[in-house]
């Protein structure tokens, strides 16, 4: 009976929750080579519409097939057993946006995590990495010329701030021109 118990209750501490309910922190595989040169467009990690698209994805507010937030949680703080805690930075800056996009393409085998690209354009698939990485990795960028994460940075005039308003007080439009 004692060992019925214990056993139960190492079995359930190991299924998600916070910290380190996800194991070891490990870095993932290397995508394979249809995605792994697959990247998100520069302009997006910055530009505030694209994260709020992809929060409306993660919600299901865009798409109901879709709703991520039903396993990792509006929060990135997952609420399924399993489920990647997005919040989780020393993991999270493991995987570049070419294994996040794949991942959400093609789903985590032996994982409940399933495929979404029969549901997703390429676009929302973006989208949803663009948001999933404010969690954990807010104000930080992919180099895939470095492979590693760095604050996001902008050409002069490429993006507006946050904060930056026209004078009818509505923020401008990003310069996508190259």
């Amino acid at each position: 009976m004692f060992f019925g118990v214990v056993g139960a209750g190492a079995l359930l501490s190991g299924c998600g929750g916070e910290g380190g309910g996800e194991g070891p922190i490990v870095a993932p595989p290397d995508p394979p080579a249809e995605y792994a040169d697959k990247h998100m467009p520069a302009e997006w990690w910055a530009d505030d519409k694209i994260v709020e698209e992809g929060r409306k994805l993660f919600i299901g507010e865009t798409n109901p097939d879709v709703n991520c937030a039903s396993c990792h949680g509006k929060d990135g703080k997952p609420v399924k057993a399993g489920a990647r805690d997005f919040r989780v930075t020393e993991r999270m800056k493991l995987y570049s946006d070419s294994v996040w996009f794949w991942r959400v393409a093609e789903g985590v085998p032996n994982t409940k995590m399933k495929a979404w690209k029969s549901k997703l354009s390429e676009e929302d698939r973006w989208k949803l990495v663009a948001f999933e990485r404010s969690f954990g990795l807010k104000g930080q960028q992919w180099n895939a010329s470095k492979k590693a994460w760095e604050p996001v940075h902008y050409e002069a005039g490429a993006a507006p701030t946050a904060d930056a308003k026209d004078a009818k007080g509505a923020a401008p439009a990003a310069d996508t021109k190259k």
